[in-house]
């Protein structure tokens, strides 16, 4: 008799990635990834040609179904499984990525009126553009004492629904009256699988401002813009599902663009951070899971409810049920290794890592790893996509100190990895002052492969240092959800128990190390404070010189209607 089967489907920046999971234990059958032909459209619109203004990340929706029709079954062939062993999918999402669509879920960029609007399109999470619109929010909500502002550390972000929403209406007031339904991408896919739109409550809570029940009220919104009133309950609000259910069944167009059986149960959507706790077995308070990639997104539960400073957001149930989930996140990590990687380095390095036969990644870090604490007399922040957490401001940019014309590609390279390492840091001591005890960092994503890497975060961080048992710790951690869906597990603790993989205390902090980085640290908090916290607005003058060099032309803000 077969065992039955679930699939995790992860839509990633760049591609989207299925795995085949056996229910009872969480072994990980196949595996298939599907690169989306568009990728991230930053530099130029692709119906037009048109460029795009700094601080834009779009998406073209049709390349997801493309994960669907594609990954899916080649997972399943790698596998060797037999789709009707199948019980169950899940999916999970980056974080925020929005998308207007029209009644029946369409995408309006793939209605022949608007794929000439930018405005139309999916907003990734790091399209960054709107911050003048989160600025105003968190301002407007500071001014009236909102009581859903501390929730989230005090500002809200650019990356969130609210302030892409509003952006999309002052700009494009014709594609924002066309929008029925502002979605995010999390519960769209599920939509597209199921016939059902169902608000997941983990984006609602962490990205969309609902809090206690409530969004935003309906006053709060028209003093913003007042087209913007109506906002949620015109675009936004739709019924809520709990992580962990089951949001509808496998439809049979889905069915077929799968070869999935149809009538299977689809779990509720679910974010690509929060949904990896539960595949690295970090479910417990205390146990804070870094899901490192081309950015960090920081995620950990506790049992009260406390209001941390520049957090992202904290929500109960938003992690699993009956805790409260604490989330935080850099910008940029792995994506400022790749720009230094691609834009930084002499040609002779390149060269050296082809002789060797190694990446050049790998050729720097060996190369920084030969390096004594402080021996290139570098010190970096890590803000070249922005600051997420803990001072929520996108308009800040990296900054380098200490550079002489004997500083060498990998004395830069080992300073970024150290910064980045930093501002980790500085969201731990902003969840401990605040109450929320991190005993341990549990770390996922693709970036564990790098062992220098991981041991330098467990100096820098003074914690032991776990990794998650699984290479696809998203689409794992979906295909739990998946489990518990299909009624296999009880809840998402015990499907964690069965399903998820953690090696525990892979890296442990060198005291001598540990002691060197506390003075490094010091200098670095002395530069984030100062640039970061009012000492210096160079930061944000720059941005604003870049901004309006680049958008000469931009369009006026208008009232929506």
């Amino acid at each position: 008799m077969h065992e039955p089967l679930v699939i995790g489907v992860d839509f990633g920046t760049l591609s989207g990635r299925a795995v085949v999971v056996r229910v009872s234990d969480g072994a990980e059958l196949g595996t298939a990834v599907y690169e989306y032909p568009h990728g991230v459209v930053d530099r130029t619109l692709p119906a037009t040609g048109e460029p795009l203004p700094p601080d834009w990340a779009l998406q073209v929706p049709s390349d997801y179904i493309g994960v669907l029709r594609t990954a899916i079954p080649a997972a399943l062939r790698d596998a060797g499984g037999d789709p009707a062993d199948v019980v169950g999918l899940g999916t999970d999402f980056t974080a925020c990525t929005m998308v207007p669509t029209t009644v029946d879920g369409t995408p309006l960029c793939e209605l022949p009126q608007f794929e000439r609007e930018p405005h139309a399109y999916v907003k990734l999470w790091r399209h960054h553009a709107a911050q003048p619109q989160a600025d105003r929010i968190t301002e407007l909500a500071r001014t009236r004492d909102e009581k859903w502002l501390p929730r989230y550390g005090g500002r809200i972000s650019s990356e969130w629904e609210f302030a892409k929403a509003l952006q999309v209406c002052e700009e494009a007031p014709a594609v924002y009256a066309a929008t029925a339904h502002w979605v995010e991408l999390a519960d769209w896919i599920v939509w597209r699988l199921t016939g059902c739109y169902v608000r997941n409550t983990c984006t609602a809570g962490y990205k969309g401002i609902l809090q206690d029940g409530e969004y935003p009220g309906a006053d709060f919104l028209r003093e913003l813009n007042p087209g913007f009133a109506d906002f949620v309950a015109d675009k936004l609000d739709r019924p809520l599902g709990r992580l962990g259910d089951r949001a509808g069944s496998l439809t049979a167009e889905a069915a077929a663009w799968t070869g999935l059986p149809e009538g299977i149960a689809v779990a509720v959507g679910n974010v690509d951070a929060h949904v990896t706790a539960p595949a690295a077995q970090a479910v417990e308070p205390g146990r804070m899971v870094a899901i490192m990639g081309t950015s960090t997104c920081h995620v950990l539960n506790g049992e009260e409810l406390r209001e941390v400073p520049g957090m992202c957001g904290v929500v109960d149930g938003g992690i699993v049920p009956g805790l409260w989930g604490y989330e935080a996140g850099q910008s940029g990590v792995g994506d400022i290794f790749g720009w230094f990687v691609e834009h930084g380095v002499p040609p002779g390095y390149h060269e050296d890592a082809r002789r060797a036969g190694v990446s050049l990644h790998e050729h720097l870090t060996k190369l920084a790893a030969d390096q004594e604490i402080g021996a290139h007399g570098l010190l970096a922040l890590d803000w070249h996509s922005g600051n997420r957490s803990v001072l929520v401001d996108h308009e800040l940019s990296g900054v380098v100190v200490g550079q002489t014309l004997a500083t060498r590609a990998e004395d830069t390279y080992r300073a970024l990895l150290e910064a980045t390492a930093f501002g980790t840091r500085t969201i731990i001591e902003a969840f401990r002052d605040s109450g929320v005890p991190v005993t341990e960092l549990v770390v996922a994503g693709g970036l564990v492969r790098n062992a220098f890497l991981m041991q330098l975060y467990a100096d820098v961080v003074n914690l032991p240092l776990s990794v998650i048992g699984s290479a696809q710790g998203p689409a794992l951690g979906s295909a739990i959800h998946a489990a518990v869906a299909a009624g296999a597990h009880p809840d998402i603790t015990a499907a964690a128990r069965a399903m998820g993989s953690v090696h525990r205390d892979v890296y442990r902090p060198v005291p001598a190390h540990a002691r060197a980085y506390d003075e490094l640290y010091a200098d670095y908090r002395e530069l984030h404070d100062h640039f970061g916290r009012g000492g210096s607005d160079v930061l944000h003058r720059l941005a604003a010189r870049r901004h309006a060099t680049a958008s000469a032309g931009e369009r006026t803000v208008l009232t929506c209607r």
